[in-house]
């Protein structure tokens, strides 16, 4: 599908990912509707030329509002992703009900084409790297059980209604206007007191980080491309080929900060209940689509570092 002149709803278009994909798809001369609830997000981040629209959509009606026959995709990155969310049964539910209303109503407006943010928490602790085609998908999270539920329900209207549908399995995203994560954490923690810094966990957990631009630049580039290979269902890691660990954070966050802290950690194999201490994923599918990402691990992980430390 060419991603240019295109009409395209954006879920989640004001949040961090969806306000850079956003941008990217202006750029590309699309035009673009962002529906948001500015729950964890805020309008200022969304990139004139695009229109807004604040709406719930866990509300059939919003839906059937938002989601018109004149779409020609959605992308769905609107979740409640907090994995400390004290309310699990709450985000589990809001996160699946939104899922299910918008591939509803593309089915009954008849859009076609639909892209959906899904997670590596997917996974769960699996070997690594791991490919897409791993089983069994065991997540540790309530919203890695989430995005497993919405990827089960964008598979079957794409088999069951001959929609074509993206499934983007996330590794950590990083760059301008990410919050509640590890970089914009490490740099509000230093600024306020920059002899030490407290780090959940041991330090030694290990995983793979991909800069926001690379990000969304591989999301339109496998809309583009992925409809060469077979079936209704695309779905792809995006990630890097190597990892960072806690520590190497805390010492790039450290360095561009021109700091020296001392290292306290709270202990354990893991920051918070639900945490995959170490992820890796296989990106070798996408690789062979003909992407590959500008930033490796920790080379994104600085720039990001660099990023947020003149935005904060």
């Amino acid at each position: 599908m060419d991603l240019s002149q295109r009409r395209i709803l954006i879920t989640g278009g004001a949040g961090f990912i969806g306000s850079h994909l956003t941008e990217n798809l202006l750029e590309a001369n699309n035009d673009v509707l962002v529906v948001d609830d500015f729950s964890n997000s805020t309008q200022e981040w969304v990139p004139d030329g695009a229109a807004v629209i604040e709406a719930d959509l866990t509300d059939r009606e919003a839906v059937e509002k938002v989601v018109t026959a004149d779409l020609d995709i959605v992308f769905h990155l609107a979740a409640r992703k907090d994995p400390n969310d004290d309310d699990p049964r709450g985000q589990f539910a809001e996160n699946t009900t939104m899922t299910h209303l918008l591939l509803e109503q593309c089915r009954t407006a008849g859009v076609e084409q639909f892209a959906f943010a899904s997670s590596s928490t997917v996974y769960g602790e699996a070997p690594r790297p791991t490919p897409e085609d791993y089983a069994p998908l065991e997540p540790i999270s309530v919203y890695g059980a989430s995005k497993l539920g919405e990827e089960g329900l964008v598979s079957t209207y794409a088999h069951s209604h001959g929609m074509t549908a993206y499934i983007f399995r996330f590794a950590n995203i990083v760059g301008p206007r990410l919050r509640g994560a590890v970089i914009p954490d490490f740099i509000e923690k230093l600024r306020a007191d920059p002899e030490s810094l407290t780090i959940l966990g041991d330090g030694r957990q290990e995983k793979s980080y991909m800069h926001v631009t690379d990000c969304v630049n591989a999301m339109s580039y496998i809309v583009e491309h992925a409809t060469e290979q077979s079936g209704p269902v695309h779905t792809f890691n995006l990630g890097t080929k190597t990892t960072t660990s806690v520590d190497e954070i805390a010492g790039i966050v450290s360095e561009v900060l021109d700091v020296d802290p001392t290292f306290e950690y709270t202990g354990g194999d893991r920051g918070w209940t639900g945490d995959v201490p170490k992820m890796r994923l296989s990106t070798e599918k996408l690789a062979a689509l003909g992407w590959e990402p500008t930033h490796e691990s920790s080379p994104a992980v600085r720039v990001a570092a660099e990023e947020l430390a003149q935005e904060l």
